[in-house]
């Protein structure tokens, strides 16, 4: 494929790729970000497009839903489409379609041409995850490996948690459209920072033929997957024949995709490379920490906001300890590791870690404040921020240099598909936990029950003070009664689900007795 841009597209010398080596794990940090911002940013303006496009809730949910789709269909062939481009015209069209995309879907007057665009630009995002993470094993030395997955790190972190921040922010300041203008500028900047600094892979190499049928079976047994994780909670799961076609699909083609994988000679994803234990436990341990990652950015700014009151700046400002905390520990595991510490031992601390910041969780009440909650998400994003870099590395010690693109995007779309699983699971636990807890407390409520009487006559002396008399009074005290049990069941719901996140995360512990090597391979350094 030839230069986007001639001009720009010198031939680099090691030594000039070692000089802005940091420049370069800055852009396609920010691209990265950008990729990761858009897919939750537009939660909070969905009223907004809602009223603007005339669509209703189901149909407005494809935008979110379509790029999702598509961003996870590209994700594991991206290292083959980086060899078949070249890594650096592959990373800068990503860029370029990602943001024209942008532009067109802020523009967007109807449903249709906003989904068509939506699907457009995760087709653009989909490939900079794997192609960025490939990039910075190759350019910068071991030595620096755990700096540069550290800066990497803090993109991929804090994306997905100020998504709905800034999305809320622009919506109420300006209009829904800004959600995707706000890419314009960091997309042009991203852009020509590829195409001036960004070097190709060099030992990338093109495959003899192109593996059309594996693609069409990727595409389509990993979009029906992501497709039923996004409705199946709205639709009941399988009791909706919708989807148990969607699963029944999923499972054909992926089953067939993998055989077909496994024995054609030109694989567009070559699962060869889980043959390697150490990376195959990485996986599993990536899905984990993908699914505890994305469910607790979903679940907690849903319960500041539905439970506590908080707007969404406000919750995007309790959050913020949260991302500090997850950019000191990034910083630290770097430093760490580069100084020989066990790259395991630094995920086991930030596993406990994170699984007594969920316990902390659990003790939330309906009382809590900001007090309450800051040492707790300090916690959490520390733990995570400890997990990100090391495990990284762990899961890249035993690939070549030329399996690193196509290990990456293997390694990015399991904890991608991790964090989709996590949150149509804690979904669907939400909504089975809240009935179960309200029916629990009703059990415990009862006219001769002492402290029930006592807050009915509360809330009647209340009411009266507020001007209400007669029989309504009963009527309106019961009601409150109702929302109180309510509210509740929400906050013993949110308990659990918390507490949940990190069993959930401890199972994965064991995992690392299959890890042998301590960190990042030698045999990828090219300096």
């Amino acid at each position: 494929m030839r230069p986007i841009l001639p001009a720009l597209a010198r031939t680099t010398s090691p030594e000039r790729i070692h000089a802005h080596r940091f420049v370069i794990a800055i852009t396609v940090t920010i691209a990265c970000v950008l990729e990761l911002l858009d897919t939750s940013i537009v939660n909070v303006a969905v009223p907004h497009m809602m009223g603007s496009l005339g669509a209703t809730l189901d149909e407005i949910a494809w935008v979110s839903t379509g790029y999702v789709v598509a961003n996870v269909i590209v994700l594991p062939i991206s290292g083959w489409l980086a060899n078949q481009l070249g890594r650096r015209n592959y990373f800068a069209l990503s860029i370029l379609v990602f943001t024209i995309a942008s532009m067109a879907c802020g523009s967007a007057t109807s449903l249709e041409s906003l989904v068509f665009w939506r699907i457009v630009q995760g087709l653009g995002g989909g490939g900079l995850l794997g192609t960025a993470q490939a990039t910075l094993f190759e350019v910068f030395p071991p030595a620096e490996a755990g700096t540069a997955m550290a800066i990497f790190g803090m993109g991929i972190m804090a994306g997905p948690a100020l998504g709905p921040t800034v999305g809320g922010w622009l919506t109420d300041a300006y209009s829904w459209p800004w959600i995707f203008y706000i890419n314009l500028p960091f997309g042009i900047v991203a852009l020509l920072l590829t195409l001036l600094y960004v070097p190709d892979s060099a030992v990338q190499k093109k495959a003899g033929s192109i593996d059309y049928f594996g693609l069409i079976l990727l595409a389509i047994g990993i979009g029906t997957l992501q497709t039923m994780l996004e409705r199946g909670e709205k639709f009941d799961w399988f009791e909706s024949r919708e989807i148990v076609t969607l699963g029944v699909t999923a499972f054909v083609a992926l089953f067939w995709f993998a055989i077909h994988e496994l024995e054609t000679q030109h694989p567009i994803v070559d699962l060869r490379v889980m043959k390697d234990k150490q990376f195959s436990a990485s996986l599993i341990y990536a899905f984990f920490t993908g699914a505890v990652l994305y469910c607790t950015i979903f679940m907690f700014p849903v319960y500041a906001q539905s439970l506590m009151g908080f707007t969404a700046f406000q919750t995007g400002m309790f959050i913020l300890p949260t991302a500090i905390a997850t950019a000191i520990a990034l910083a630290l595991s770097s430093k760490l590791v580069q100084r020989g510490v066990s790259a395991k031992g630094i995920v086991l601390v930030g596993t406990l870690c994170f699984c007594y910041a969920m316990w902390l969780h659990n003790h939330f009440t309906t009382e809590s404040g900001a007090d309450d909650f800051f040492w707790p998400l300090v916690l959490r994003g520390f733990g995570l921020g400890l997990i990100f870099m090391p495990l990284n590395n762990l899961a890249m010690a035993n690939m070549s240099v030329e399996n690193i693109g196509n290990a990456s995007g293997i390694y990015n779309l399991t904890r991608m598909l991790g964090g989709s699983v996590g949150i149509a699971t804690a979904a669907t636990m939400f909504s089975s936990l809240q009935h179960s807890q309200r029916s629990y407390l009703l059990e415990h409520l009862s006219n001769n029950d002492g402290s029930t009487l006592l807050r009915l006559q509360q809330y009647q002396q209340w009411l009266q003070s507020k001007g209400f008399v007669g029989p309504a009074i009963q009527e309106k005290a019961l009601a409150l009664i109702s929302l109180t049990v309510d509210k509740q069941a929400m906050m013993l719901t949110f308990a659990k689900l918390f507490l949940s996140f990190g069993i959930l995360l401890a199972c994965a512990l064991p995992l690392l007795l299959l890890m042998k090597h301590r960190g990042f391979a030698s045999n990828v350094d090219l300096h």
